[in-house]
């Protein structure tokens, strides 16, 4: 089992979100043989990328990522601040306010689950085959 931390705060250059990408792009690329396969890198990290966003936009401003390489599945967990579980809804096609996130990563991951911290705050996890 490979793991990786990354830790996100939203700040002036609002990088946050492409250093989780960036991060989970060489977690992937260094788990070796067998290799995922080019798409299924690309929705791991789509998948970071949409939690990592919404932690930062709804969860407090900041944000924990990890990620779990098992046999079977990738496992990405992001911790923010806020106990507030994100929302099923329905897309804003004309304000742009949002509503894709979270409907996106309940399609793409195999399971998802958001449970709350004992420290506060919460949770959010996706489950992602290696195979797809």
């Amino acid at each position: 089992m490979d793991t990786m931390s990354v830790n996100g705060e939203a700040g002036p250059s609002a990088t946050a979100v492409a250093d989780a990408r960036d991060a989970t792009r060489a977690f992937l690329e260094a788990l070796g043989q067998p290799g995922l396969a080019p798409a299924t890198a690309d929705t791991v990290v789509l998948v970071v990328s949409e939690l990592a966003t919404n932690a930062l936009r709804h969860g407090g401003g900041t944000f924990t990522l990890r990620l779990t390489a098992r046999p079977e599945t990738i496992e990405v967990a992001v911790d923010d601040a806020s106990p507030q579980a994100p929302l099923m809804r329905t897309p804003d096609l004309n304000g742009g306010t949002g509503g894709f996130g979270w409907p996106m990563v309940n399609r793409l991951a195999h399971t998802t689950a958001v449970t709350p911290r004992p420290a506060g705050g919460k949770t959010v996890r996706a489950v992602l085959a290696r195979a797809q």
